[in-house]
């Protein structure tokens, strides 16, 4: 069992920056591939971010492209989503998902869900 817990939300101004962090705790964090979702009042959740478990590999969505970073560091078990350029449109909660595979992360398939947390951008 991997247990996800996500922190960092809040609420911050269109053009403004926020730094999400997903501590994960239980099997060997380092072998899991991690990722970031979200959804928005209405609407299906959506992927944002992924990363593999070295983090040699990222992936985003088009939305988020050179807007949002994921980056992870295995020796505190924990993954990063830092998002600047903030837009209204990015209002959701965000969700960190793990999965011992990438594809299931980007599919959105991943075993492991933590309980999300909300981002509201003002404009």
């Amino acid at each position: 069992q991997v247990q996800l817990v996500e922190s960092g939300g809040g609420l911050v101004q269109a053009g403004g920056s926020l730094r999400l962090s997903c501590a994960a705790s239980g099997r060997t964090f380092s072998s899991y591939a991690m990722g970031w979702f979200r959804q928005a009042p209405g609407k299906e959740r959506e992927f944002v971010a992924a990363v593999s478990w070295s983090g040699g590999r990222t992936y985003y969505a088009g939305s988020v492209k050179d807007r949002f970073t994921i980056s992870r560091d295995n020796a505190k078990n924990t993954v990063y989503l830092q998002m600047n350029s903030l837009k209204p449109e990015d209002t959701a909660v965000y969700y960190c998902v793990a999965d011992l595979t990438l594809g299931a992360v980007v599919r959105g398939t991943g075993d492991y869900w933590g309980q999300g947390t909300q981002v509201t951008v003002s404009s």
